[in-house]
């Protein structure tokens, strides 16, 4: 099978995008229709089928896990997509403001509720195999710097905390501790970001629990910044510091717990330096 031409590229992308703000929108788009209407413009390119572009629209959502987004449902996620393809979804979001534009969509966030968050295994510690194109997978969140959006994106930070201090405090009431649930703080809303944890919490039996949040709305391997600051406190707590993590918030949030020190888990990278004038 020839290559896709950027040409083609450029039209399943822009087909993909329609569909997906009309989910965001509320109503449902008909893939059938826009399968043969996409077709019937790329067969004047090349000789394409119905099955290949099935696939390309999976490989889209492949583009979309990477970069740590939410995807299209029904068009589960393929890593096996080539560079050119990944360049037209750059493109895409390039020249339409992103996913959500800038008027006329909210961000997705699954609907609130003040309880408790599934916590899975960590997907580092799984006894299963990682992702097929894990690499490949990695290198599109750098270039779309997954971690640096999620990191400005205030409003998801804050939901994520809100889903963690609720967290907390189900799941202490829930083990019978009603006095350790009232005393659960939301410190970094009451006191300030500089403390290096954004939830005081506490185990069952009493023991201090500091909680740094991180959320997205992407995939459980989304990577995701972290202050020196924040490593720090880690070390100086290891006992009670936990990294919590909550990822597919948009569309049902789960949560994994990471414990210093995060070099173990994780590949640390520096990504800036302070400059001073001696």
């Amino acid at each position: 099978m020839v290559d896709w031409t950027d040409e083609e590229n450029d039209l399943i992308v822009a087909d993909y995008f329609a569909m997906f703000r009309m989910v965001l929108a509320g109503t449902t788009p008909n893939k059938s229709q826009h399968r043969r209407a996409l077709l019937s413009k790329i067969q004047t390119i090349n000789d394409r089928n119905e099955k290949s572009i099935e696939r390309k629209h999976m490989n889209i959502s492949g583009v979309l896990m990477g970069a740590g987004e939410i995807w299209l449902p029904g068009y589960a996620p393929n890593a096996n997509y080539q560079k050119s393809l990944e360049d037209a979804v750059a493109r895409w979001l390039s020249a339409n403001g992103g996913i959500w534009p800038r008027a006329g969509f909210a961000e997705p966030q699954a609907a609130y509720s003040a309880g408790k968050i599934e916590l899975v295994i960590p997907p580092h510690m799984r006894n299963e195999p990682p992702p097929r194109g894990l690499r490949k997978l990695s290198g599109t969140a750098q270039r779309f710097d997954a971690a640096g959006r999620d990191e400005r994106n205030r409003t998801l930070g804050r939901l994520g905390e809100e889903r963690a201090l609720a967290h907390e405090i189900a799941s202490l009431k829930d083990a019978g501790r009603n006095d350790l649930a009232r005393k659960v703080v939301w410190v970094s809303k009451e006191i300030g970001d500089g403390l290096g944890y954004d939830i005081s919490s506490f185990t069952p039996d009493g023991t201090p629990r500091l909680l740094e949040v991180k959320t997205t709305n992407g995939w459980d391997r989304t990577p995701f910044h972290i202050s020196q600051n924040e490593l720090r406190v880690a070390g100086e707590n290891r006992d009670t510091w936990h990294l919590f993590r909550i990822y597919n918030n948009a569309r049902g949030p789960r949560a994994f717990e990471l414990r210093p020190p995060l070099n173990n888990h994780v590949t640390l990278t520096p990504t800036s330096f302070q400059a001073r004038f001696d």
